[in-house]
Protein backbone atom coordinates (compact mmCIF):
# COMPACT_ATOMS: atom_id res chain seq x y z
CA UNK A 1 0.00 0.00 0.00
CA UNK A 2 2.51 2.86 0.68
CA UNK A 3 4.68 1.50 -2.00
CA UNK A 4 1.27 2.91 -4.29
CA UNK A 5 1.85 6.00 -3.11
CA UNK A 6 5.05 6.44 -2.22
CA UNK A 7 6.12 9.67 -4.82
CA UNK A 8 3.65 11.62 -2.59
CA UNK A 9 3.97 13.44 0.91
CA UNK A 10 1.22 15.32 3.17
CA UNK A 11 2.18 18.82 4.58
CA UNK A 12 1.36 19.38 8.36
CA UNK A 13 1.64 22.81 9.42
CA UNK A 14 0.69 23.83 13.08
CA UNK A 15 -0.33 27.35 13.40
CA UNK A 16 0.27 29.75 15.93
CA UNK A 17 2.05 33.05 17.48
CA UNK A 18 4.71 34.84 19.06
CA UNK A 19 2.44 36.16 21.46
CA UNK A 20 3.46 33.52 24.11
CA UNK A 21 7.21 34.02 23.50
CA UNK A 22 9.90 31.71 21.93
CA UNK A 23 9.66 29.33 24.48
CA UNK A 24 5.99 28.46 23.56
CA UNK A 25 6.45 28.04 20.34
CA UNK A 26 9.70 25.75 20.78
CA UNK A 27 7.41 23.42 22.88
CA UNK A 28 4.27 24.18 20.06
CA UNK A 29 7.34 22.65 17.51
CA UNK A 30 8.10 19.76 19.88
CA UNK A 31 4.39 18.57 20.21
CA UNK A 32 3.85 18.51 16.39
CA UNK A 33 6.45 16.53 15.26
CA UNK A 34 5.69 14.01 18.12
CA UNK A 35 1.84 13.67 16.67
CA UNK A 36 3.53 13.68 12.98
CA UNK A 37 5.53 10.75 14.08
CA UNK A 38 2.48 9.33 15.53
CA UNK A 39 0.70 9.59 12.19
CA UNK A 40 3.06 7.94 10.48
CA UNK A 41 3.80 5.32 13.13
CA UNK A 42 -0.26 4.03 12.85
CA UNK A 43 0.13 2.25 10.31
CA UNK A 44 -3.35 3.24 9.09
CA UNK A 45 -2.11 6.30 7.04
CA UNK A 46 -1.46 5.09 3.37
CA UNK A 47 0.69 8.41 2.47
CA UNK A 48 3.71 9.79 4.71
CA UNK A 49 3.05 12.80 6.85
CA UNK A 50 5.71 15.78 6.51
CA UNK A 51 6.26 18.30 8.92
CA UNK A 52 6.37 21.55 7.54
CA UNK A 53 6.90 23.86 10.75
CA UNK A 54 4.97 26.60 12.84
CA UNK A 55 3.70 29.51 10.82
CA UNK A 56 2.89 32.19 13.42
CA UNK A 57 2.69 35.06 10.77
CA UNK A 58 0.91 36.33 7.93
CA UNK A 59 4.22 35.94 5.66
CA UNK A 60 4.71 32.71 7.17
CA UNK A 61 1.34 31.45 6.35
CA UNK A 62 1.89 32.90 2.56
CA UNK A 63 5.12 30.86 1.80
CA UNK A 64 4.44 27.53 3.19
CA UNK A 65 1.31 27.39 1.72
CA UNK A 66 2.94 28.27 -1.74
CA UNK A 67 6.34 25.94 -1.13
CA UNK A 68 3.24 23.48 -0.92
CA UNK A 69 1.82 24.43 -4.04
CA UNK A 70 4.81 24.16 -6.26
CA UNK A 71 6.18 20.81 -4.37
CA UNK A 72 5.04 17.96 -7.34
CA UNK A 73 4.96 15.50 -4.04
CA UNK A 74 3.00 17.35 -1.72
CA UNK A 75 -0.17 16.45 -2.51
CA UNK A 76 -2.63 18.19 0.33
CA UNK A 77 -1.96 20.26 3.35
CA UNK A 78 -3.20 19.19 6.80
CA UNK A 79 -4.07 22.33 9.44
CA UNK A 80 -4.26 22.47 12.83
CA UNK A 81 -3.85 25.29 15.35
CA UNK A 82 -2.09 24.16 18.70
CA UNK A 83 -2.81 27.82 20.34
CA UNK A 84 -4.80 30.65 19.64
CA UNK A 85 -3.62 31.50 15.58
CA UNK A 86 -5.59 34.37 14.91
CA UNK A 87 -7.00 33.97 11.36
CA UNK A 88 -6.62 37.16 9.69
CA UNK A 89 -2.80 36.20 9.21
CA UNK A 90 -4.16 33.13 7.88
CA UNK A 91 -6.44 35.19 4.73
CA UNK A 92 -3.38 35.21 2.30
CA UNK A 93 -1.97 32.02 2.76
CA UNK A 94 -5.58 30.25 2.08
CA UNK A 95 -6.18 32.33 -0.80
CA UNK A 96 -2.97 31.33 -2.35
CA UNK A 97 -3.15 27.47 -1.23
CA UNK A 98 -4.19 25.31 -4.73
CA UNK A 99 -3.95 21.87 -2.58
CA UNK A 100 -6.44 20.29 -0.91
CA UNK A 101 -6.67 21.22 2.66
CA UNK A 102 -7.49 18.98 5.59
CA UNK A 103 -8.71 20.84 8.97
CA UNK A 104 -7.33 18.52 11.95
CA UNK A 105 -9.26 19.88 15.08
CA UNK A 106 -7.39 18.19 17.82
CA UNK A 107 -5.03 18.66 20.46
CA UNK A 108 -1.73 17.43 21.72
CA UNK A 109 -3.07 16.24 25.24
CA UNK A 110 -6.43 13.81 24.89
CA UNK A 111 -7.17 15.20 29.19
CA UNK A 112 -7.11 18.21 31.21
CA UNK A 113 -4.35 17.98 33.75
CA UNK A 114 -6.66 19.01 36.67
CA UNK A 115 -4.94 19.13 39.51
CA UNK A 116 -1.65 20.76 37.59
CA UNK A 117 -3.18 23.00 34.92
CA UNK A 118 -2.01 26.36 34.88
CA UNK A 119 -2.01 30.03 33.16
CA UNK A 120 1.10 28.83 30.87
CA UNK A 121 -0.90 25.28 29.57
CA UNK A 122 -3.79 27.27 28.92
CA UNK A 123 -1.91 29.72 26.71
CA UNK A 124 0.07 26.76 25.04
CA UNK A 125 -3.01 24.34 24.68
CA UNK A 126 -5.50 26.51 23.13
CA UNK A 127 -6.90 24.04 20.33
CA UNK A 128 -10.24 24.64 21.26
CA UNK A 129 -10.32 28.44 20.79
CA UNK A 130 -7.38 28.39 17.97
CA UNK A 131 -9.08 26.13 15.67
CA UNK A 132 -12.64 28.02 15.81
CA UNK A 133 -11.22 31.20 14.93
CA UNK A 134 -9.30 29.06 11.82
CA UNK A 135 -12.46 27.54 11.18
CA UNK A 136 -13.93 30.82 10.72
CA UNK A 137 -12.02 32.23 8.53
CA UNK A 138 -12.41 29.46 6.37
CA UNK A 139 -15.78 29.66 6.53
CA UNK A 140 -16.11 33.33 5.18
CA UNK A 141 -13.04 32.80 2.55
CA UNK A 142 -15.47 29.78 1.07
CA UNK A 143 -12.47 27.65 1.35
CA UNK A 144 -13.08 23.81 0.40
CA UNK A 145 -11.69 21.35 3.26
CA UNK A 146 -12.31 18.74 5.12
CA UNK A 147 -12.83 19.19 8.57
CA UNK A 148 -11.35 16.08 10.99
CA UNK A 149 -12.50 16.15 14.75
CA UNK A 150 -10.78 13.81 17.16
CA UNK A 151 -8.14 12.84 19.12
CA UNK A 152 -5.15 12.18 17.15
CA UNK A 153 -4.27 9.08 18.27
CA UNK A 154 -7.08 7.87 18.23
CA UNK A 155 -7.82 5.27 15.24
CA UNK A 156 -10.98 6.73 14.15
CA UNK A 157 -9.19 9.88 13.64
CA UNK A 158 -6.20 8.76 11.75
CA UNK A 159 -8.58 6.78 9.73
CA UNK A 160 -10.26 10.04 8.52
CA UNK A 161 -7.41 10.91 7.85
CA UNK A 162 -6.36 7.98 5.80
CA UNK A 163 -9.55 8.42 3.56
CA UNK A 164 -8.85 11.96 2.62
CA UNK A 165 -5.36 11.46 1.82
CA UNK A 166 -6.33 8.34 -0.40
CA UNK A 167 -8.28 10.87 -2.33
CA UNK A 168 -5.71 13.45 -2.77
CA UNK A 169 -3.89 10.93 -4.17
CA UNK A 170 -6.96 10.41 -6.36
CA UNK A 171 -6.86 13.95 -7.45
CA UNK A 172 -3.19 14.54 -8.55
CA UNK A 173 -3.20 11.91 -10.69
CA UNK A 174 -6.38 12.80 -12.07
CA UNK A 175 -4.36 16.13 -12.41
CA UNK A 176 -2.04 14.00 -15.05
CA UNK A 177 -4.48 11.84 -16.66
CA UNK A 178 -4.84 11.56 -20.12
CA UNK A 179 -8.05 9.18 -21.91
CA UNK A 180 -7.81 7.90 -25.15
CA UNK A 181 -10.90 8.22 -27.12
CA UNK A 182 -10.46 5.02 -29.69
CA UNK A 183 -13.35 6.16 -31.48
CA UNK A 184 -16.48 8.42 -30.68
CA UNK A 185 -19.07 7.75 -28.57
CA UNK A 186 -22.17 5.87 -29.41
CA UNK A 187 -24.80 7.47 -31.62
CA UNK A 188 -27.41 9.45 -29.84
CA UNK A 189 -26.18 8.92 -26.39
CA UNK A 190 -26.69 11.86 -24.21
CA UNK A 191 -25.10 10.53 -21.17
CA UNK A 192 -21.84 9.72 -22.00
CA UNK A 193 -21.28 12.47 -23.59
CA UNK A 194 -20.29 16.54 -21.99
CA UNK A 195 -18.20 19.14 -22.56
CA UNK A 196 -14.07 18.04 -22.15
CA UNK A 197 -12.70 21.61 -22.22
CA UNK A 198 -14.95 22.15 -18.86
CA UNK A 199 -13.96 18.46 -17.34
CA UNK A 200 -10.15 19.25 -17.58
CA UNK A 201 -10.87 22.95 -16.31
CA UNK A 202 -12.77 21.60 -13.12
CA UNK A 203 -11.26 17.83 -12.78
CA UNK A 204 -7.92 17.98 -14.35
CA UNK A 205 -8.25 15.06 -16.57
CA UNK A 206 -7.66 15.81 -20.39
CA UNK A 207 -9.26 13.52 -23.30
CA UNK A 208 -7.96 13.02 -26.76
CA UNK A 209 -9.64 11.27 -30.02
CA UNK A 210 -6.66 9.04 -31.37
CA UNK A 211 -8.18 7.61 -34.74
CA UNK A 212 -8.09 4.31 -35.09
CA UNK A 213 -5.75 4.21 -38.35
CA UNK A 214 -2.84 4.98 -35.30
CA UNK A 215 -3.82 2.43 -33.34
CA UNK A 216 -3.14 -0.11 -36.74
CA UNK A 217 0.37 1.60 -36.81
CA UNK A 218 1.13 0.04 -33.54
CA UNK A 219 -0.70 -3.53 -34.32
CA UNK A 220 1.61 -3.64 -36.90
CA UNK A 221 4.33 -3.72 -35.09
CA UNK A 222 3.70 -6.44 -32.43
CA UNK A 223 5.46 -9.48 -32.91
CA UNK A 224 4.08 -13.20 -33.62
CA UNK A 225 6.81 -13.82 -30.47
CA UNK A 226 5.49 -11.27 -28.36
CA UNK A 227 1.67 -12.66 -28.65
CA UNK A 228 2.86 -16.40 -28.58
CA UNK A 229 4.31 -15.22 -25.09
CA UNK A 230 1.04 -13.55 -24.19
CA UNK A 231 -1.18 -16.46 -24.88
CA UNK A 232 0.80 -18.63 -22.70
CA UNK A 233 0.23 -16.33 -19.98
CA UNK A 234 -3.54 -16.51 -20.73
CA UNK A 235 -3.23 -19.96 -20.23
CA UNK A 236 -1.01 -20.01 -17.17
CA UNK A 237 -3.28 -17.72 -15.59
CA UNK A 238 -6.90 -18.16 -16.12
CA UNK A 239 -8.93 -21.56 -16.34
CA UNK A 240 -9.57 -22.94 -19.65
CA UNK A 241 -11.17 -25.77 -21.54
CA UNK A 242 -7.82 -27.66 -23.23
CA UNK A 243 -9.04 -26.92 -26.60
CA UNK A 244 -8.10 -23.72 -26.78
CA UNK A 245 -4.33 -24.47 -26.91
CA UNK A 246 -5.00 -26.57 -29.96
CA UNK A 247 -2.92 -24.17 -32.51
CA UNK A 248 -5.32 -25.45 -35.57
CA UNK A 249 -8.45 -24.76 -34.18
CA UNK A 250 -10.67 -21.01 -34.70
CA UNK A 251 -10.92 -20.42 -30.76
CA UNK A 252 -6.70 -20.96 -30.53
CA UNK A 253 -6.86 -17.90 -33.53
CA UNK A 254 -9.23 -16.04 -31.32
CA UNK A 255 -7.31 -15.90 -27.93
CA UNK A 256 -4.04 -15.08 -30.00
CA UNK A 257 -6.01 -12.18 -32.02
CA UNK A 258 -7.33 -10.90 -28.73
CA UNK A 259 -3.53 -11.21 -27.08
CA UNK A 260 -2.42 -8.96 -30.27
CA UNK A 261 -5.18 -6.41 -29.54
CA UNK A 262 -3.81 -6.27 -25.77
CA UNK A 263 -0.44 -5.56 -26.78
CA UNK A 264 -1.30 -3.47 -29.50
CA UNK A 265 -3.56 -0.78 -26.23
CA UNK A 266 -0.29 -1.29 -24.30
CA UNK A 267 2.24 0.09 -26.91
CA UNK A 268 0.00 2.92 -28.11
CA UNK A 269 -1.22 3.87 -23.97
CA UNK A 270 3.02 3.77 -22.99
CA UNK A 271 3.30 6.12 -26.04
CA UNK A 272 1.16 8.48 -25.03
CA UNK A 273 1.49 7.91 -21.32
CA UNK A 274 -2.33 8.12 -21.16
CA UNK A 275 -4.12 6.33 -17.95
CA UNK A 276 -7.49 5.11 -19.66
CA UNK A 277 -9.37 4.69 -22.66
CA UNK A 278 -12.36 4.40 -25.15
CA UNK A 279 -13.60 2.27 -26.99
CA UNK A 280 -16.31 1.95 -29.87
CA UNK A 281 -17.93 -1.81 -31.39
CA UNK A 282 -18.51 0.57 -34.40
CA UNK A 283 -14.79 1.47 -34.91
CA UNK A 284 -12.15 -1.49 -35.32
CA UNK A 285 -10.07 -0.69 -38.15
CA UNK A 286 -10.47 -2.64 -41.54
CA UNK A 287 -13.93 -3.70 -41.92
CA UNK A 288 -12.42 -6.83 -44.57
CA UNK A 289 -10.35 -7.83 -41.04
CA UNK A 290 -10.87 -11.34 -41.82
CA UNK A 291 -9.12 -11.59 -45.22
CA UNK A 292 -6.60 -8.90 -45.04
CA UNK A 293 -5.44 -9.91 -41.11
CA UNK A 294 -5.30 -5.90 -40.84
CA UNK A 295 -7.19 -4.75 -37.70
CA UNK A 296 -8.68 -6.07 -34.48
CA UNK A 297 -11.25 -8.91 -35.58
CA UNK A 298 -13.51 -7.58 -32.52
CA UNK A 299 -13.48 -5.30 -29.68
CA UNK A 300 -10.48 -6.09 -27.43
CA UNK A 301 -13.08 -7.32 -24.14
CA UNK A 302 -10.22 -9.42 -22.48
CA UNK A 303 -7.70 -6.74 -22.93
CA UNK A 304 -9.89 -4.37 -21.31
CA UNK A 305 -10.56 -6.82 -18.69
CA UNK A 306 -6.66 -7.02 -18.30
CA UNK A 307 -5.62 -3.60 -18.58
CA UNK A 308 -8.43 -2.68 -15.93
CA UNK A 309 -6.86 -5.09 -13.35
CA UNK A 310 -3.65 -2.93 -13.74
CA UNK A 311 -5.19 0.21 -13.30
CA UNK A 312 -6.21 1.57 -16.77
CA UNK A 313 -9.02 3.59 -16.89
CA UNK A 314 -11.46 1.88 -19.20
CA UNK A 315 -15.04 3.35 -20.48
CA UNK A 316 -17.22 1.35 -23.28
CA UNK A 317 -19.23 3.33 -26.35
CA UNK A 318 -16.33 6.36 -25.82
CA UNK A 319 -17.64 6.87 -21.88
CA UNK A 320 -14.84 9.06 -21.32
CA UNK A 321 -16.07 10.61 -18.53
CA UNK A 322 -16.63 7.02 -17.14
CA UNK A 323 -12.55 6.14 -17.96
CA UNK A 324 -11.73 8.79 -16.29
CA UNK A 325 -13.47 8.03 -12.93
CA UNK A 326 -12.42 4.43 -13.43
CA UNK A 327 -8.99 5.44 -13.31
CA UNK A 328 -9.72 7.39 -9.99
CA UNK A 329 -11.44 4.49 -8.51
CA UNK A 330 -8.76 2.30 -8.85
CA UNK A 331 -6.24 4.10 -7.94
CA UNK A 332 -7.90 5.58 -4.49
CA UNK A 333 -8.41 1.88 -3.85
CA UNK A 334 -4.70 0.38 -4.12
CA UNK A 335 -4.40 -1.70 -1.02
CA UNK A 336 -7.88 -1.65 -0.10
CA UNK A 337 -9.39 -5.12 -0.47
CA UNK A 338 -12.43 -6.10 -2.76
CA UNK A 339 -11.29 -4.89 -6.15
CA UNK A 340 -12.72 -2.22 -8.30
CA UNK A 341 -14.60 -2.81 -11.89
CA UNK A 342 -16.46 -0.50 -14.51
CA UNK A 343 -20.05 -2.04 -14.64
CA UNK A 344 -23.00 -1.33 -16.40
CA UNK A 345 -26.71 -2.01 -15.75
CA UNK A 346 -27.53 -4.68 -18.05
CA UNK A 347 -31.56 -5.84 -16.80
CA UNK A 348 -33.51 -6.16 -13.59
CA UNK A 349 -34.54 -9.00 -11.74
CA UNK A 350 -37.85 -8.56 -10.16
CA UNK A 351 -38.09 -10.62 -7.03
CA UNK A 352 -40.08 -8.81 -4.13
CA UNK A 353 -37.13 -7.71 -1.50
CA UNK A 354 -34.43 -9.24 -2.95
CA UNK A 355 -35.11 -7.13 -6.36
CA UNK A 356 -31.59 -6.59 -8.00
CA UNK A 357 -29.67 -5.34 -11.32
CA UNK A 358 -27.59 -7.30 -12.87
CA UNK A 359 -24.23 -5.60 -13.69
CA UNK A 360 -22.42 -6.85 -17.10
CA UNK A 361 -21.29 -5.37 -20.14
CA UNK A 362 -20.38 -7.01 -23.58
CA UNK A 363 -17.47 -8.06 -22.12
CA UNK A 364 -15.41 -5.34 -20.31
CA UNK A 365 -15.35 -6.45 -16.37
CA UNK A 366 -12.06 -6.30 -14.25
CA UNK A 367 -11.63 -9.62 -12.88
CA UNK A 368 -9.94 -8.46 -9.45
CA UNK A 369 -14.26 -8.70 -8.53
CA UNK A 370 -14.35 -12.46 -9.18
CA UNK A 371 -15.51 -14.56 -6.90
CA UNK A 372 -13.41 -17.45 -8.45
CA UNK A 373 -10.68 -18.38 -10.61
CA UNK A 374 -11.55 -16.40 -13.92
CA UNK A 375 -12.66 -18.77 -16.67
CA UNK A 376 -10.85 -17.68 -20.51
CA UNK A 377 -13.78 -18.58 -22.87
CA UNK A 378 -14.01 -17.90 -26.47
CA UNK A 379 -18.21 -17.47 -27.60
CA UNK A 380 -19.81 -15.34 -30.70
CA UNK A 381 -20.04 -11.97 -29.67
CA UNK A 382 -23.59 -10.67 -31.86
CA UNK A 383 -22.82 -6.69 -31.66
CA UNK A 384 -22.36 -3.99 -33.51
CA UNK A 385 -21.75 -4.13 -37.63
CA UNK A 386 -18.81 -6.83 -36.94
CA UNK A 387 -20.54 -10.21 -35.13
CA UNK A 388 -18.08 -12.77 -34.23
CA UNK A 389 -16.19 -14.66 -31.62
CA UNK A 390 -13.85 -13.14 -29.43
CA UNK A 391 -12.36 -14.60 -26.26
CA UNK A 392 -13.43 -13.09 -22.84
CA UNK A 393 -12.57 -14.22 -19.36
CA UNK A 394 -16.20 -15.48 -17.67
CA UNK A 395 -16.80 -14.86 -14.13
CA UNK A 396 -19.26 -13.93 -11.66
CA UNK A 397 -18.33 -11.79 -9.44
CA UNK A 398 -18.07 -11.93 -5.23
CA UNK A 399 -20.27 -10.91 -2.92
CA UNK A 400 -20.37 -8.21 -0.22
CA UNK A 401 -21.07 -4.44 0.39
CA UNK A 402 -19.69 -1.80 -1.94
CA UNK A 403 -20.15 1.47 -3.70
CA UNK A 404 -20.59 2.68 -7.00
CA UNK A 405 -19.96 6.11 -8.55
CA UNK A 406 -20.74 8.12 -11.46
CA UNK A 407 -20.39 11.42 -12.91
CA UNK A 408 -22.69 13.33 -15.34
CA UNK A 409 -22.31 16.92 -17.06
CA UNK A 410 -25.37 18.67 -16.34
CA UNK A 411 -24.81 21.63 -18.49
CA UNK A 412 -24.09 24.08 -15.82
CA UNK A 413 -21.85 21.95 -13.16
CA UNK A 414 -20.60 17.96 -13.20
CA UNK A 415 -22.70 16.03 -10.72
CA UNK A 416 -21.29 13.18 -8.58
CA UNK A 417 -23.49 10.42 -7.72
CA UNK A 418 -23.04 7.55 -5.59
CA UNK A 419 -24.54 4.56 -4.33
CA UNK A 420 -23.54 1.99 -1.84
CA UNK A 421 -25.06 -1.30 -3.61
CA UNK A 422 -24.65 -4.81 -1.78
CA UNK A 423 -23.68 -7.62 -4.12
CA UNK A 424 -25.58 -11.15 -3.96
CA UNK A 425 -25.14 -14.04 -5.47
CA UNK A 426 -25.68 -14.78 -8.64
CA UNK A 427 -26.87 -17.79 -10.63
CA UNK A 428 -25.47 -19.02 -13.91
CA UNK A 429 -25.99 -17.88 -17.33
CA UNK A 430 -24.92 -20.71 -19.09
CA UNK A 431 -26.46 -18.40 -22.47
CA UNK A 432 -25.01 -15.44 -21.60
CA UNK A 433 -20.86 -16.06 -20.96
CA UNK A 434 -20.14 -12.92 -20.48
CA UNK A 435 -18.43 -11.57 -16.53
CA UNK A 436 -21.67 -10.26 -14.47
CA UNK A 437 -22.60 -9.11 -11.03
CA UNK A 438 -25.57 -8.84 -9.41
CA UNK A 439 -26.66 -6.70 -6.87
CA UNK A 440 -29.46 -4.51 -4.97
CA UNK A 441 -28.97 -0.82 -4.18
CA UNK A 442 -29.60 0.29 -0.91
CA UNK A 443 -31.41 1.56 0.80
CA UNK A 444 -33.71 -0.25 -1.16
CA UNK A 445 -34.31 -1.17 -4.80
CA UNK A 446 -37.10 1.37 -5.96
CA UNK A 447 -35.98 4.35 -3.65
CA UNK A 448 -32.12 3.75 -5.13
CA UNK A 449 -32.81 3.46 -8.60
CA UNK A 450 -35.69 5.93 -8.03
CA UNK A 451 -32.91 8.59 -6.95
CA UNK A 452 -30.63 7.44 -9.59
CA UNK A 453 -33.50 8.02 -12.15
CA UNK A 454 -34.09 11.30 -10.98
CA UNK A 455 -30.33 12.50 -10.53
CA UNK A 456 -29.93 12.26 -14.06
CA UNK A 457 -27.52 9.10 -13.68
CA UNK A 458 -25.96 6.97 -16.04
CA UNK A 459 -26.20 3.28 -17.04
CA UNK A 460 -22.28 2.49 -16.66
CA UNK A 461 -20.66 3.38 -13.44
CA UNK A 462 -17.29 2.46 -11.47
CA UNK A 463 -17.46 0.18 -8.22
CA UNK A 464 -15.29 -0.77 -5.89
CA UNK A 465 -15.83 -3.20 -3.06
CA UNK A 466 -13.17 -0.65 -0.61
CA UNK A 467 -14.50 2.76 -1.03
CA UNK A 468 -16.97 4.25 1.03
CA UNK A 469 -19.35 7.61 0.80
CA UNK A 470 -16.61 9.44 2.42
CA UNK A 471 -14.04 9.13 -0.56
CA UNK A 472 -16.64 10.45 -3.31
CA UNK A 473 -17.70 13.14 -0.50
CA UNK A 474 -14.29 13.96 -0.41
CA UNK A 475 -13.70 13.86 -3.88
CA UNK A 476 -16.18 16.44 -4.43
CA UNK A 477 -15.74 18.74 -1.97
CA UNK A 478 -11.79 18.99 -3.38
CA UNK A 479 -13.27 19.43 -6.89
CA UNK A 480 -15.94 21.66 -5.86
CA UNK A 481 -18.31 19.51 -7.68
CA UNK A 482 -21.92 18.76 -6.42
CA UNK A 483 -22.25 15.07 -4.55
CA UNK A 484 -25.58 13.24 -4.31
CA UNK A 485 -24.93 10.07 -2.00
CA UNK A 486 -27.80 7.21 -2.24
CA UNK A 487 -27.16 4.67 0.94
CA UNK A 488 -29.41 3.66 3.77
CA UNK A 489 -30.15 6.54 5.02
CA UNK A 490 -31.52 8.09 1.97
CA UNK A 491 -34.93 9.28 1.64
CA UNK A 492 -36.79 9.39 -1.63
CA UNK A 493 -39.10 12.17 -1.14
CA UNK A 494 -35.63 14.71 0.59
CA UNK A 495 -33.71 13.76 -2.22
CA UNK A 496 -36.12 15.14 -4.69
CA UNK A 497 -36.01 18.06 -2.39
CA UNK A 498 -32.33 18.14 -2.06
CA UNK A 499 -31.73 18.48 -6.11
CA UNK A 500 -34.68 21.06 -6.34
CA UNK A 501 -32.08 22.74 -3.60
CA UNK A 502 -29.22 22.52 -5.38
CA UNK A 503 -30.49 23.49 -8.63
CA UNK A 504 -31.23 26.70 -7.10
CA UNK A 505 -28.06 27.48 -5.43
CA UNK A 506 -26.27 26.25 -8.84
CA UNK A 507 -27.82 28.67 -10.45
CA UNK A 508 -27.27 31.24 -8.26
CA UNK A 509 -24.04 31.05 -7.52
CA UNK A 510 -23.61 31.15 -11.25
CA UNK A 511 -25.07 34.14 -11.57
CA UNK A 512 -23.42 36.12 -8.52
CA UNK A 513 -19.95 35.04 -10.23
Amino acid sequence: MMKAFENFEVWFVTGAQLLYGGDAVKQVDGHSKEMVDGLNNSGLLPIKVIYAGTANSSNEVADVMSRANNDKKCIGVITWMHTFSPAKMWIKGMQILRKPLLHLHTQYNRQIPWETMDMDFMNLNQSAHGDREFGHILSRLRKNHKTVVGHWKDEKTQKHIAVWERVCAGWADAQDCLILRFGDQMNNVAVTDGDKVAFEQVLGYHVDYCPFSEVLSYFDKVKDAEVDELVKVYFRDYAHDGRLEDRNTEEYKKVWNSAKAELTLRAILKAYGAKGFTTNFDDLGDVNVEETGHGFDQIPGLASQRLMSEGIGFGAEGDWKSAALYRTTWFMSQGLAGGTSFLEDYTLNFDGENTSILEAHMLEINPDIAEERPRLEVHFLGIGYRKSPTARLVFTSKQGHGITATIVDMGNRFRLIANDVNLIKSKPLPKLPVASALWVPEPSFEVGVGCWLNAGGTHHSCFSFGLTDEYWRDFAEIADIEALIINKETNYEQFRKELKFNEVYYMLNKALH
